[in-house]
């Protein structure tokens, strides 16, 4: 038989941009930080992980059912190319919160000239 894809749940997350560096910050309370993947390249970011579900209640009837559960995964594209290694991460209180270096594009080098 067939199996159903797991879905996915995406977090919300904020992104901020300073002359110097992007930050972003995503709400996954919840999830254990060893439960937490973070990759980096110069274009993006994803995030991904697993919140794992509370123990259901006996004998109980949901009235109201609205946090997600489950392996979740969210890609954003960065408005700037960034170092990919200058980056920190830190995760507190349900929060995540990830900084980024941006490249200085408008270095200038020396280059020398040879003779042939």
């Amino acid at each position: 038989m067939f199996r159903i894809a797991e879905q996915k749940w995406k977090p919300q997350m904020d992104m901020y941009e300073t002359p110097d560096e992007i930050i972003i910050m995503g709400e996954i309370a919840g999830v254990n930080k060893e439960d937490l993947e973070l990759e980096i390249s110069s274009k993006a970011v994803k995030v991904q992980g697993n919140r794992t579900q509370f123990p259901r209640i006996d004998n109980a009837k949901y009235r109201l059912a609205e946090i997600q559960y489950g392996k979740f995964e969210r890609i954003l594209y960065l408005p700037s190319p960034i170092d990919p290694e200058v980056v920190s991460a830190s995760y507190t209180n349900g929060f995540l919160q990830v900084r980024l270096a941006k490249l200085k594009l408008d270095k200038t080098f020396k280059v020398p000239i040879t003779e042939e």
